[in-house]
């Protein structure tokens, strides 16, 4: 339900300042690794503050997004180079790709 709430607000924000990218580049990798470090860094916060697997999980996935959708709200700005969706798609899927790795060394 969060996240549904996050995504509906997200959608209806009517950013103005849209980005002309490409899926792939450089950025994107640099999106997609980001997100991986951070969604298994936040894994890992959890599992040291003695949470359940389940609210690590959950922490750690939603710390990843929720960065990576601060940074797209930071990039919409006038000065910025502009809100992208393909952006978050990399982040989104990295943040997933962290969380699988991390979840697989445990």
């Amino acid at each position: 339900m969060k996240i549904a709430t996050i995504l509906i607000c997200l959608c209806c924000t009517g950013c103005s300042h849209m980005a002309q990218d490409r899926w792939t580049g450089q950025d994107k990798v640099q999106h997609f690794i980001g997100s991986a470090f951070l969604s298994a860094a936040g894994n890992e916060y959890g599992q040291q503050q003695n949470w359940s697997q389940h609210h690590s999980n959950s922490f750690g996935l939603m710390f990843a997004f929720s960065l990576g959708a601060a940074k797209e709200f930071y990039d919409s700005r006038p000065e910025g180079s502009g809100w992208s969706w393909k952006d978050l798609s990399w982040d989104i899927a990295g943040a997933a790709a962290g969380f699988a790795l991390w979840n697989a060394g445990q």
